[in-house]
């Protein structure tokens, strides 16, 4: 699984604290990182694209897709749409900085509840959930070796990556998810395993799926003791 976040948008810029508000776009910088992500996916025929129903998503999602040359399938995906912050959603963040709730989002988020929004502990539920859910289905689909792209929200792909990485929400905060950033997730009966995070630039071509898969191994799924060979080493 590719976790991209959207590309950098107009909310964003003036350090609003944008949440489900509709009509929040890309800016043109914006724009550009979506670009450059999708030149980087272009090397890997992806088996499908989910995106966040919220328009900045879509947007990246669209740039993506464009750069494909096969036809990944596509869908919408509301589990992994953007943490409901309630009465916070629209406020700049110098002022939420000062609310009483700030210091427990940056420093126990598991406790953190927004005003008539959701808890941060119920939206990492409902998004691993959810990302658990379609890789089970595009593996049951397309095989082991199948990739597949979640393009989605800051918090949300901070929550999915502290799951995977096994790490208390409360220690989220210590991950950084930049706009348009790509990071990727291998989920094995065994355990996930966080394979990069917050990657602006590199090949990843590595992640192409054999043409034809290799004969599976006993205990696959184990951890290679001392590192192993890295991508691209014989099955």
């Amino acid at each position: 699984m590719i976790l991209v976040r959207h590309g950098r948008t107009t909310a964003n810029t003036a350090g609003v604290l944008a949440g489900r508000t509709a009509g929040v776009r890309l800016d043109d910088t914006g724009a550009a990182q979506a670009a450059r992500t999708a030149e980087r996916l272009a090397a890997v025929p992806l088996a499908a694209v989910v995106t966040s129903p919220l328009e900045r998503c879509r947007q990246t999602a669209r740039a993506i897709l464009r750069a494909q040359d096969g036809t990944p399938a596509t869908a919408t995906e509301r589990g992994i749409t953007e943490c409901d912050y309630g009465a916070w959603q629209g406020r700049s963040l110098r002022e939420l900085a000062k609310e009483p709730l700030w210091k427990t989002v940056q420093t126990q988020p598991s406790a953190a509840a927004f005003p008539d929004g959701e808890s941060m502990a119920a939206m990492q539920a409902r998004s691993v959930a959810a990302v658990r859910r379609l890789d089970a289905l595009y593996e049951a689909e397309h095989g082991a070796g199948a990739v597949w792209v979640a393009v989605s929200h800051g918090d949300i792909i901070k929550s999915v990556l502290a799951d995977a990485l096994g790490m208390h929400l409360d220690l989220f905060q210590r991950l950084q998810v930049d706009p348009a950033s790509v990071s990727i997730v291998r989920y094995t009966a065994t355990r996930p395993y966080v394979l990069a995070t917050n990657t602006h630039a590199g090949d990843l071509s590595w992640l192409k799926p054999p043409a034809k898969p290799a004969r599976r191994r006993k205990k696959a799924d184990d951890a290679a003791v001392g590192g192993g060979a890295g991508p691209g080493a014989p099955a």
